[in-house]
């Protein structure tokens, strides 16, 4: 079955609506936070209790001071009276600090663990979206969004929701109270209430846009750093040590004003908070002292009017303080759904296995894995393959090839002229613009890329090694693979001798990848790729960092290792792929010979042009 190469395999996530306005963002968030629902709720009704308690205190102030008031002149202060005073109020004060505490209790466990939710959210998501991305992105910027920005978010969000509410609840709740302790005094501080709200509103609609700012510059700076650090070696090597300085120094200078000025901005709010609050004490003392001439109110009710303002003050400066979060969360949120909404891998979950490794065969010969056409053979056929990393910038325009199974298939030819991009599209990393590739007869669009995954081991170019021993790094995926076989590889791919010389040899514990030297990494990748056992082979020049006497070990590591199966190697050194039982010269995207050695020697092309320069000094 032959597929149109244009259908699009690759489907982008839901789009986040308002991903480019804090609104939105804080919607996004307010919408994920809905699983936790309960928790919040019962956040929000300690907070109320310890609202109603802070509100119901200063009443009790208020008869204090009443009582000291009326009978210090007298000298008939009964004692008991003031210490049962004294007793309740630390009775209130007391379970308000322990309804704060619980409330925050359960809402800093809702955030860390919503924080977790989305890292998680991020790991998936990397695993599901195309190449292409990370081919567009700096890995720094990457892992800022995942780092900093959900660090930014989780902090934020911690901070500012129960504050917001808490600030709202405590503003309602000493408002009433107010108005049934001193209803003229409570108009005076209602009055000033609009001037507060326009310096809030003024201050966060100039600090948004700098918190978001923060953000990219912060992302721009990691980036920076990554870069940097990565090629350390390259920098230092053609001392370009000052040049990369300055930029650095450049993008930190930047980072440096944007903060400061995000920061300058979100300053301003709890002094303007301050002022309007001194102002309001201010024309309370006025107002109540002129009801106080006129036996209006008592000299208590004054007392718990100031404790009022306090508690009215300080929830709006925990409100600015909020706002100042909730703009952070906004920002770091606008990346996250950024890289959350990026275009995905399309689902295959409906795709069943077509092919089968030996290992997936049981007993009686039927399948482990569900329906499929039989045992991978190695029959490989691409169909006039097209294909561009953007559509206005064709790679590869019409490639077409047949491989029959067991063939060691090499792949030549100048830089840029589509061998790595091919082998790309043969695994599935990327998909094509047109044609159609087929593995036995199947095409890979029928298949799921696991699968082709499966069929497929790899020996790239660029080593890896994660932390943990040598062991895991080397069968990584694989289960299995007993030590007396682990054995036998290592000594296929020239490699037992140097495990053996580790302390703990296989058990050898790899914390830093670059305490091994490049050409031992590559060994280690080739003695993994001999465990996968996989049915076909891909070798991305697999013996560029060894030198030439460890080359011909690989090489004939490499003979054995792909007897029997199908093998693409993609080399530079052409020394190393003369057994080849076919050789694929490209150009700019094209085969323009092919044959064995002898053959394309004989021919006299630009296979034998390269080959020859190769070997011009001798």
């Amino acid at each position: 079955m032959k597929h149109n190469g244009n259908q699009s395999q690759i489907t982008a996530a839901p789009p986040v609506k308002g991903a480019k306005s804090g609104k939105g963002n804080l919607k996004q968030l307010l919408k994920a936070l809905k699983p936790y629902t309960v928790h919040i709720i019962l956040s929000f009704i300690f907070i109320t209790v310890s609202t109603v308690l802070s509100v119901l205190a200063p009443q009790w102030v208020k008869m204090l001071t009443n009582e000291i008031n009326d009978n210090a002149l007298k000298q008939t202060i009964n004692l008991e009276t003031i210490a049962n005073f004294a007793i309740i109020l630390v009775i209130f004060y007391a379970c308000n600090a322990l309804c704060n505490y619980v409330s925050n209790f359960i809402m800093a466990t809702v955030t860390q663990k919503f924080t977790r939710q989305i890292r998680a959210d991020i790991s998936h998501k990397i695993n599901r979206v195309p190449l292409k991305y990370f081919d567009s992105h700096q890995y720094g910027d990457t892992l800022s969004v995942i780092t900093n920005d959900v660090d930014t978010v989780g902090q934020s969000m911690d901070q500012a929701i129960s504050s917001f509410f808490s600030s709202v609840t405590m503003l309602i709740g000493v408002l009433v109270a107010m108005f049934v302790t001193a209803w003229q005094m409570a108009l005076t501080v209602l009055l000033i209430v609009p001037l507060m709200i326009v310096l809030l509103m003024i201050i966060t609609k100039i600090a948004l846009p700098q918190f978001k700012r923060n953000q990219e510059y912060l992302g721009e700076l990691n980036g920076k750093v990554e870069e940097n650090y990565s090629g350390q070696t390259v920098i230092q090597a053609f001392g370009a040590g000052e040049r990369k300085t300055a930029e650095f120094e450049k993008s930190n200078t930047t980072m440096r004003k944007a903060v400061f000025k995000a920061q300058t901005l979100a300053g301003i709010m709890q002094p303007a908070m301050n002022f309007v609050s001194y102002f309001a004490y201010a024309a309370v003392c006025v107002v109540g002292g002129l009801l106080l001439n006129d036996k209006a109110i008592s000299f208590g009710t004054i007392s718990a009017f100031l404790i009022y303002i306090n508690l009215f003050q300080s929830p709006m400066s925990q409100l600015a303080q909020a706002m100042n979060n909730l703009q952070m969360a906004a920002a770091a949120s606008a990346r996250v759904y950024e890289f959350l909404s990026q275009e995905e891998l399309s689902d295959e979950s409906e795709k069943s296995r077509k092919l089968l490794t030996c290992g997936e065969v049981t007993e009686n010969g039927k399948s482990s894995a569900g329906n499929f056409v039989g045992v991978v053979k190695g029959d490989v056929e691409f169909k006039n393959v097209r294909f561009g990393y953007t559509p206005d910038r064709i790679i590869i325009p019409d490639f077409s090839a047949k491989i029959k199974a067991g063939m060691k298939v090499a792949i030549v030819g100048p830089t840029g002229a589509g061998k790595t991009t091919l082998v790309n599209l043969l695994m599935r990393f990327y998909e094509l613009s047109g044609g159609d590739i087929t593995i036995d007869g199947v095409s890979i669009q029928d298949m799921p890329r696991e699968e082709i995954h499966d069929i497929f081991g790899m020996v790239l170019q660029d080593t890896w090694m994660f932390e943990g021993t040598i062991r895991e790094n080397l069968l990584f995926s694989k289960t299995g693979v007993s030590d007396e076989r682990l054995d036998e590889i290592c000594k296929e791919a020239g490699i037992y001798h140097y495990i053996h010389t580790l302390p703990g040899g296989l058990d050898f514990y790899v914390e830093n990848e670059s305490s091994i030297s490049g050409g031992q990494k590559q060994l280690l990748t080739i003695a993994r790729a001999m465990a996968e056992n996989s049915p076909l082979l891909i070798l991305d020049e697999a013996t560029s960092n060894v030198d030439t006497r460890t080359e011909e070990v690989i090489q004939r590591a490499m003979d054995k290792l792909t007897e029997g199966r199908t093998s693409f190697v993609i080399a530079h050194r052409l020394s190393t792929i003369k057994n080849a039982d076919l050789i694929l010269v490209m150009r700019d995207g094209n085969i323009i010979e092919q044959g064995n050695h002898n053959d394309l020697m004989e021919q006299n092309g630009f296979y034998a042009t390269l080959y020859n320069s190769q070997f011009a000094a001798n």
